[in-house]
């Protein structure tokens, strides 16, 4: 999304402010964004997928690290996630730290590898999740409406103090309103690739 300040808005100190603004807001909905990305993505469906792990660290040496940076992890089979830690010392780390999140699944480890087996998913748990997924993408359009909102107002806050004419305001809110419909578009295209994936 580029916008051309300098030529939208002539006066150098209008350019810089709004610039600083549409930096800030383009900044908060990115963070909305990749809060509600990960939230979606962290949501069990019954294909197995690395990314249920996402959200689990492992107590490594007095660190928390995400399963990812101390094991590969594959998906040989729909149903089957395999771990296989780069140290076999950190299988029962990861085994305890699966067991204590809260994604549901019972880990089977082998001794060599972790496998966590995703069951099938019952027509009433389908609907449960996809209604988890609507909360979560409608949370995500209010923050984003929510930042809208603010840079609105700071605008709106500048051109009564004569910082900006109104045709800069109108503009400048025209611009911030394309950033929230573009991200909006981005949430609402999560939400249907991530309920096509619980129907499947």
């Amino acid at each position: 999304m580029q916008y051309q300040l300098e030529q939208l808005y002539p006066k150098k100190e209008n350019s810089i402010m709004i610039n600083e603004l549409f930096n800030d807001v383009k900044d908060r909905m990115n963070k909305a964004m990749e809060h509600n990305r990960h939230e979606v993505a962290s949501i069990r469906t019954g294909r197995a997928s690395a990314s249920i792990l996402d959200g689990i660290k492992v107590d490594y040496y007095g660190t928390l690290t995400p399963i990812n940076n101390i094991a590969h992890i594959t998906v040989p089979e729909g149903q089957i996630i395999v771990i296989q830690p780069f140290d076999s010392n950190t299988l029962e780390i990861i085994e305890k730290s699966i067991i204590a999140s809260d994604i549901g699944l019972t880990p089977n480890n082998d001794g060599n590898v972790i496998r966590l087996n995703i069951p099938s998913l019952t027509e009433e748990r389908r609907k449960e999740l996809i209604k988890m997924v609507h909360n979560i993408i409608e949370d995500g359009r209010v923050s984003i409406r929510n930042i809208r909102r603010d840079a609105n107002d700071h605008l709106k806050k500048h051109e009564k103090e004569h910082e900006l004419s109104e045709d800069n305001l109108k503009r400048a809110m025209d611009n911030i309103q394309e950033m929230t419909d573009d991200y909006i578009k981005d949430l609402n295209q999560i939400e249907a690739t991530k309920e096509k994936e619980i129907m499947e």
